[in-house]
């Protein structure tokens, strides 16, 4: 695996992923009571979790693309 996400890239998934994860799990806001919203928010929240943390992003793999600029 070679790092393909750069520290901007980096701290915006992580800011995203948190909020996912909480509009999901304690906003309490209507539109995430229902199951696909609420999942499908803490799914997309993890996934940018994981690839934050691991500064490797599959898609960017694939479209050969990367936002850091020492690699």
């Amino acid at each position: 695996m070679t790092t393909n996400v750069g520290a901007i890239d980096r701290i915006l998934r992580t800011a995203l992923g948190v909020v996912l994860l909480y509009l999901a799990f304690a906003s309490g806001m209507e539109l995430f009571a229902s199951p696909l919203f609420k999942y499908g928010a803490a799914v997309i929240g993890i996934v940018m979790l994981v690839t934050s943390t691991l500064k490797m992003c599959p898609i960017y793999s694939i479209l050969g693309l990367k936002t850091c600029k020492d690699c």
